[in-house]
């Protein structure tokens, strides 16, 4: 009877002392401290002693309960809690900067036809070869030379009942080549054709390095967003405030396209192709968000 009391009076003082801890700190923070407190002012040999029957094994378990239940019911609601928008306006602006291209890429092949691989492959190697120290003549870096397609295959021949046979066997091998010279654009390209290729995919212009227009692009943009803010504000009777957010998207122009062609041959010397580079536009558009005052 005398332990029973003692249990008693630790569990009365515990959960009183809870109530008012409870009542002074409303945060789910300090409830969970304080949770976790009263457990540990009951002491271990008198929790060893309460589970030692089952009366207090219940005591035990319906102080954590309550604890849990009032950690529930205290804790604040944020979903109820309605968060108004910040006030400002939204734009975007639009700058456009044009540049001369000061770069071309072009891819440069041939194909050859043997009745064996081994044939096939040796001409095609050879004339590669050719096409290689063209270009090399014409001042264009080793490091500027990549092939992008190498490719073997064999033409069958057909009959009445189907495939009968291969008649030969066809090498293509293509290089990516980078002019950084605009203008010997015509000048190279004559240079291979003369070396023996015959499939030329196109001539792509760009510039090297577009910081700068990017850059210049960038600032119409920005001083669009606000030119466009202010007549928004000006029409809203509001006075502009602070930038808030800024987001930017930069257009990368696409390749401008030159002269080009695929599958034919060349007997004799070509003449320089005329090539036009042309003008290239980088656009930015800026979305600003713009505080109102």
């Amino acid at each position: 009877m005398i332990r029973s009391n003692r249990l008693g009076r630790s569990y009365d003082r515990a959960w009183c002392w809870l109530r008012l801890e409870i009542k002074s700190h409303w945060d789910v923070e300090t409830l969970f401290a304080k949770a976790s407190q009263t457990l540990t002012f009951l002491k271990q040999k008198e929790i060893k002693t309460m589970f030692a029957n089952k009366h207090g094994k219940f005591a035990v378990l319906a102080l954590l309960l309550m604890v849990a239940m009032l950690v529930v019911a205290c804790a604040p609601n944020t979903s109820a809690q309605a968060v108004e928008p910040a006030a400002g306006i939204t734009v975007v602006g639009h700058g456009e900067a044009t540049g001369t291209p000061d770069q071309a890429n072009v891819q440069v092949g041939v194909e050859t036809f043997a009745e064996t691989v081994d044939a096939a492959t040796t001409q095609n190697q050879a004339t590669i070869d050719a096409i290689m120290a063209a270009l090399e003549a014409q001042g264009i870096a080793r490091e500027d030379i990549q092939t992008s397609n190498y490719s073997l295959w064999a033409e069958q021949f057909y009959g009445e009942r189907g495939p009968e046979g291969i008649v030969g066997y066809h090498v293509s091998n293509q290089v990516n080549v980078t002019i950084r010279d605009i203008g010997k654009v015509g000048d190279v390209l004559a240079a291979v054709i003369g070396a023996g290729a015959n499939n030329i995919f196109g001539v792509n212009f760009s510039v090297a390095d577009p910081a700068a227009l990017e850059a210049e692009a960038r600032e119409k943009a920005m001083a669009d967003a606000r030119a466009r803010a202010e007549e928004l504000a000006r029409l809203s009777n509001v006075e502009l405030g602070e930038v808030r957010v800024i987001s930017e998207v930069i257009q990368t122009p696409p390749p401008i396209f030159g002269a080009g062609g695929g599958g034919f041959d060349m007997e004799q010397g070509a003449a320089a192709p005329s090539v036009t580079p042309g003008q290239l536009n980088f656009q930015v558009q800026i979305q600003v968000t713009f505080g109102i005052q």
